[in-house]
């Protein structure tokens, strides 16, 4: 049979959706270690051994170390491994909000359908396909390659990630460079088609606030309601404009965006710029500021009632080297008499756009679209990349994608009728087999 890194693409995603790995941030969920079990047995069926390492019952990740046995061509064993990582939870799906069954994975007018399409099973079905080929074809790498798949990235990655370097650090050993989700995907500028590599990612500050004050009757007078004072700074953090700011990644997207346009980029008309990505542009308007938006509020247990105690959460998202200014400002908005406790707080990442990592991704991409145009970016949201930093891992995003003009791609994460081009799928595996060729074959001399 002849090598196609593709083959299995489309069936392993349809198989990995079927499996239900919803995330509700909570032990409610189904956890992933269904899914860790199907993809352990995958890698097993080709010779490449794993490890399933759970967190907490039924929250599991599967770890596997691949290739990295040849001395190539300098007579030397390589020592510098490649972290190839992805995500097994989901977020959350009502099925009657969808045309289909969120965990059908059903193919139709050209789509695979199914909630993780895009975020992110698409790859870890990428990834798979393309090991499972060139393990079969007698074509492992001479680099050592680590493999990985996470649960609870969707929950900011404590069970998963977070695990696994804080206490199995062993899994990682020899890992230099990493290689994730939310890059590598196209959008279309003026009639051109543009990659984004995923080069940073906004830090996540997620905050419960909480007010206290003297509990009464609600007809009476009380100048120490928790609620008015809660609400109050609440209104103050979701008004807030906050000042753009362009980090390096975004500068040289920018840029790229500008040339086209046949202008410079600056700070004055980055909101400009950003528009010409059309549907893209809720996603990196978000990445040339930081960010703050409540999410929730809870207070009180009858109507006639002043409570003692109100509190809200807020999703606070902030930009690489603008921290300092992120959280004396959020101070500011939020005033006295609120107490501030984080149930996530994650520094940021930026990794320099240059080096041969960077340039694989860029040719392995163009080789299979000779007229596109590849650039940098900043993600807005987190991804287990926050962690794997930890360890000095010079990491990236990259999970190639040949997407329609038309499809409002962004919108697909999290969303309804979350879905993925059957062809870009096979474009995906295409691209990272010939990235892997790249970057984890011979040893440069």
């Amino acid at each position: 049979m002849a090598y196609d890194p593709a083959a299995e693409v489309v069936d392993l995603c349809r198989d990995l959706i079927r499996i239900d790995t919803s995330n509700y941030g909570s032990d409610d969920g189904p956890g992933e270690r269904k899914a860790a079990e199907l993809v352990a047995s995958l890698l097993e069926e080709v010779g490449i051994g794993t490890r399933i390492l759970e967190s907490e019952p039924g929250r599991a990740s599967v770890v596997a170390r691949w290739g990295g046995e040849s001395t190539g061509s300098t007579g030397e064993a390589r020592t510098d491994a490649l972290l190839l990582h992805g995500h097994l939870d989901v977020v959350p799906a009502a099925a009657e909000d969808w045309q289909v069954h969120p965990f059908s994975g059903e193919v139709q007018d050209g789509y695979v359908w199914g909630r993780g399409a895009v975020d992110m099973k698409d790859f870890d079905a990428m990834l798979l396909s393309v090991v499972r080929a060139r393990q079969r074809a007698g074509r492992a790498p001479e680099r050592p390659v680590v493999l990985c798949f996470t649960a609870d990235e969707e929950a900011g990655g404590h069970l998963g990630a977070e695990v696994l370097v804080r206490d199995h650090p062993e899994e990682l050993e020899g890992c230099t460079e990493a290689v994730g989700e939310v890059g590598g995907f196209s959008t279309t500028v003026r009639g051109r088609r543009l990659y984004l590599i995923e080069a940073a990612e906004k830090g996540m500050a997620w905050m419960r606030l909480t007010a206290r004050g003297r509990a009464g009757h609600g007809s009476m007078i009380n100048p120490d309601n928790a609620v008015s004072r809660l609400t109050a700074a609440v209104a103050r953090i979701g008004a807030h404009e906050w000042p753009v700011r362009l980090t390096p990644a975004m500068r040289t997207l920018l840029a790229a965006v500008a040339d086209l346009a046949g202008t410079e980029a600056t700070p004055e008309n980055a909101e400009q710029l950003v528009e010409e990505f059309g549907g893209a542009a809720r996603m990196l308007g978000a990445v040339i500021r930081n960010t703050t938006n409540p999410t929730m509020l809870s207070a009180g247990y009858k109507v006639n009632v002043v409570p003692t105690e109100a509190t809200a959460y807020v999703d606070g998202r902030f930009l690489p080297g603008y921290e300092d200014e992120f959280f004396a400002t959020l101070a500011e908005l939020v005033g006295e008499g609120i107490e501030i406790d984080y149930v996530s707080n994650q520094r940021p990442w930026e990794m320099p756009y240059e080096g041969d990592l960077v340039d694989a991704m860029g040719r392995s991409l163009l080789a299979e679209d000779p007229d596109a145009l590849v650039a940098p970016y900043l993600m807005s949201g987190g991804t287990d990349a926050k962690h794997f930093t930890k360890l000095g891992m010079r990491s990236y995003g990259f999970t190639p994608l040949r997407l329609p003009d038309d499809l409002d791609f962004t919108a697909l994460f999290h969303g309804v009728d979350e879905r993925v081009p059957v062809d870009a799928l096979g474009f995906g595996a295409r691209v990272m087999d010939r990235f892997l060729d790249e970057v984890a074959g011979p040893a440069k001399g």
